[in-house]
């Protein structure tokens, strides 16, 4: 097991695929009126860059494939070579000129994002000391919130009319020529976006590529092989489900997960609409608020990962889905007021930072032995952002053309909450202070 020093620098380097993850997602929600004015494009089309991106199909056709091949190659052969897939999908939207070109860059960086997601949170539990697991998942999460914050605040400087557009202005010049103007002017402010996406892809991928390999998976491989056991991937989907523990094991987690990320995903929707309309604010005042909600989300987690060890898991998991429920309730009573909205985003902000999404990254890289341990979390990644793209076909007819659902639709939330928090609470397991090999043992028996 590699020293406390050695984990956190690993955790911080893996940590960036779950920035690129929210990145990614943030980046192609906030430029697509830009694309859209700027290619012509109709609803139709963006609800296809929505439904293959990295908030749906494409991470979930990504996260089935790269947790297989997680088990089957090794985490180091992800961090290797997905983050250079990553970067030729975010190339392609930056150099897109036509629809087919946005939707691929959209498809390969979404399938990118899903390939790494099962990966990184296998192998920052994999590399963490015993006390410091819960603190390393705390970290990666945090990604995810910075991801979302940082895009945010560079799609509002980069907007047209924003306050560093002048700079996007000269890029555009220098590369399309000085006649260019209107849309094709100012789609380059999403161009830059992904740019700065790119970037920090390039940085990820020198860091990753040289972590060592997960010890648990070296070690589960050798074992295999001295028993003469298949490694093939069909042969690890047949163990996962004739595994009785496994199967029940994925159902509670699915449990957990599903009803949560299904609020979690439509709130994409929810929160400009409340800004903007319900509260009557300008977008740049309702992207500002959104920024401090993201950072309230960063805050409580960093606050999180001091106690998350030291103290009961199933304390802040009922913490953050009471956040969660009473985000839900100020909805229902209406949000007429700053105060209001104000309450609305801080609310979210805590339930984030105590977000289900951590516990089911912690328990899912706990409860499983490594022999299918990514792969399992990619077929769960996979069933939820996979229904959650359906979800949020079917939200759109719940809450209407103008509306008229709202309250309807809220008490879905609630209703999706209230099951992850009663699954969650009767299912916790008990596993702080025991290493992956110890709660395999205790689980599984000696043939894993």
């Amino acid at each position: 097991m590699s020293n406390n020093k050695g984990s956190l620098k690993s955790t911080i380097a893996v940590s960036l695929t779950n920035y690129l993850d929210a990145g990614a997602i943030v980046a192609g929600a906030s430029g697509l009126t830009l694309w859209q004015k700027y290619l012509g494009l109709s609803e139709i089309h963006l609800g296809w860059l929505n439904f293959i991106s990295a908030n749906c199909l494409g991470a979930a056709l990504g996260a089935i494939i790269g947790g297989f091949l997680a088990d089957k190659y090794g985490r180091k052969f992800i961090y290797t070579y997905n983050l250079l897939v990553y970067m030729l999908g975010v190339l392609l939207v930056m150099f897109s000129v036509n629809f087919p070109m946005l939707l691929l860059g959209f498809l390969i960086t979404g399938i990118s994002v899903g390939v790494g997601v099962p990966a990184s949170w296998t192998y920052i539990s994999e590399s963490s000391e015993i006390h410091n697991r819960g603190r390393n998942i705390c970290i990666s999460q945090m990604s995810w919130g910075f991801g979302p914050m940082f895009i945010l605040l560079l799609g509002m400087f980069f907007a047209p009319g924003g306050y560093l557009f002048c700079w996007v202005e000269g890029i555009a010049h220098a590369i399309g020529g000085a006649d260019l103007s209107g849309d094709a002017l100012n789609v380059f402010s999403s161009r830059v976006v992904f740019f700065s996406l790119f970037v920090v892809a390039f940085i990820a991928w020198n860091l990753q590529r040289k972590l060592e390999e997960s010890s648990e998976w070296k070690a589960s491989k050798e074992a295999a092989k001295a028993k003469g056991e298949d490694t093939g991937l069909l042969h690890a989907f047949g163990v996962l489900f004739s595994n009785k523990i496994a199967v029940r094991t994925v159902c509670f987690l699915a449990g957990i997960y599903l009803t949560w990320n299904l609020v979690a995903s439509v709130m994409g929707f929810f929160q400009p609409h409340i800004y903007e309309t319900a509260g009557g604010l300008s977008n740049e005042y309702a992207n500002m608020l959104s920024c401090v909600g993201w950072a309230i989300v960063v805050g409580i987690t960093f606050c999180l990962s001091f106690f998350i060890d030291r103290l009961p898991h199933k304390l802040f998991y009922i913490l953050g889905l009471v956040a969660a429920l009473a985000t839900w309730v100020v909805v229902l009573k209406g949000v007429n007021g700053i105060g209001s909205l104000w309450a609305f985003s801080i609310l979210w902000g805590v339930n984030g930072g105590l977000s289900v999404q951590i516990f089911y990254a912690l328990w899912g890289t706990e409860l499983f032995p490594a022999k299918f341990r990514a792969g399992a979390q990619g077929l769960m990644f996979f069933i939820v952002r996979g229904l959650s793209a359906i979800w949020g076909l079917v939200f759109t007819y719940i809450y209407g053309e103008n509306g008229e659902g709202f309250t309807v639709a809220a008490w879905c939330m609630i209703a999706l909450l209230l099951i992850s928090l009663v699954v969650g609470v009767i299912g916790a397991p008990k596993t702080q202070g025991k290493s992956l090999d110890q709660i395999t043992h205790e689980r599984y028996g000696d043939n894993y």
